[in-house]
């Protein structure tokens, strides 16, 4: 028998049972603890809850600059900068964001809730990935943007194409497959909003595309920083939110009792999205890069390394919640670690928990019972974990 230390030493992030199911190999993390080298990937792995939290608040040692994602691919994005350019974009940009100006945008949400839960109740049986989880992310931020919902289904493709980056694990080759798709969403979606630009530039509107063009602090966004942000927003907005509501119903569907309890305590909502965003964190983790000799514990990471912040892991550390791999809906983790920390904590987490409560809510009010309906599938992305395929069966309340 081969014990769980001998184990770890193949511990590949990005290899296929590690994707199908990583909350094993965390537990192996988590009780190794400290700085663990993954061979396999050339990477450091921090997992602890204390260790991932003060990586993520240590911009002076750990760098976002060569890139999030395994691959150092250097990109002029809030996510990707370092402090100073990193402070100047989030304050340009934050306005929009804070909790009073994404309240606004609620009954735009509940609407597009409620027209998706009409369509699902007609249905009664269905892929919630296809019908909700998919569209819903999209809708809301083209209607955040001032995007024709003609347009929407191409949105979506260019997200789909560019989240395809962070599955990218070998050396990267022009030709490849997967670069080309990521080339290609890249560039149409440029193309898309060069022309919207333009458009706002001639006759501004009462949509955020407009907003973002305005001056703030005597400056203005260039054409390529708000490109960046959109193409952000797009992937931030979309991906993230669609994993996070297939893997919620997927977690109430393995706990049905807490089911049972949403639907019978309304003040449930905020703290069933709060140990969604622990229990199946949509973004697993992040990479950094080391621009100076780091310490954890009594393991030095070397200049230049790369590190990966394992969040997923961290919302399960037993140090830190207890009973951690059970999904309870009275837990309210609000320090979870779902959406970063410090300067890089997502500017798009209010959007994102404003999108969840509402499906939620607008569930527990129209739906009695929500049932699981076939095999579920899962995605294969390494570092953003969801559902691609989420069969259920809808009983009107």
């Amino acid at each position: 028998m081969i014990d769980e230390p001998d184990l770890l030493r193949g511990y590949d992030p990005f290899a296929e049972d590690v994707i199908a199911d990583p909350y094993p190999w965390y537990r192996m993390l988590l009780a190794e603890g400290g700085a663990h080298r993954s061979a396999a990937r050339d990477v450091w792995v921090l997992s602890r809850y204390d260790d991932v939290r003060e990586a993520a608040r240590s911009h002076e040692s750990l760098s976002s600059a060569e890139g999030v994602a395994y691959q150092r691919i250097p990109l002029p994005m809030m996510l990707t900068s370092d402090q100073p350019g990193h402070t100047r974009l989030r304050r340009m940009v934050s306005r929009d964001f804070t909790p009073r100006a994404v309240a606004r945008w609620e009954p735009v949400v509940r609407r597009l809730v409620d027209e998706v839960v009409d369509r699902m109740l007609d249905l009664g049986s269905f892929d919630l990935v296809e019908e909700l989880a998919g569209p819903l992310p999209i809708s809301v931020i083209a209607e955040v943007l001032g995007i024709p919902t003609a347009d929407r289904d191409r949105f979506r493709r260019w997200s789909d194409a560019i989240v395809e980056g962070f599955r990218l694990t070998e050396r990267i080759d022009a030709q490849s497959d997967a670069v080309s798709t990521v080339i290609a969403g890249v560039s149409e979606l440029y193309a898309y909003l060069a022309d919207a630009f333009a458009a706002r530039a001639a006759q501004p509107r009462d949509d955020l595309l407009s907003r973002l063009m305005e001056l703030e602090g005597g400056e203005r966004l260039g054409e390529v920083e708000l490109f960046w942000f959109c193409l952000l927003l797009l992937v931030a907005g979309n991906e993230t939110t669609t994993n996070l509501i297939g893997n919620t119903v997927l977690a109430l569907f393995e706990h049905p009792d807490q089911w049972v309890r949403l639907r019978e305590e309304p003040g449930a909502v905020a703290a069933t999205v709060e140990e969604s965003l622990r229990f199946g964190s949509p973004v697993q983790g992040f990479f950094r890069t080391a621009r100076q000799p780091y310490a954890v514990g009594e393991t030095t990471i070397p200049e230049g390394d790369r590190v990966l912040l394992l969040f997923a892991a961290a919302n399960r550390d037993p140090a830190h919640y207890r009973d951690p791999d059970r999904f309870d809906v009275s837990r309210n983790p609000v320090d979870h670690l779902a959406f970063g920390s410090a300067i890089h904590a997502c500017l798009g987490s209010h959007l994102a928990r404003l999108e969840m409560a509402t499906v939620l809510d607008v569930l527990r009010a129209r739906v009695r019972d929500l049932l699981p309906d076939g095999p579920v599938v899962r995605t294969r992305n390494p570092m953003l974990r969801g559902v691609a395929l989420l069969p259920v069966r809808l009983v009107p309340a």
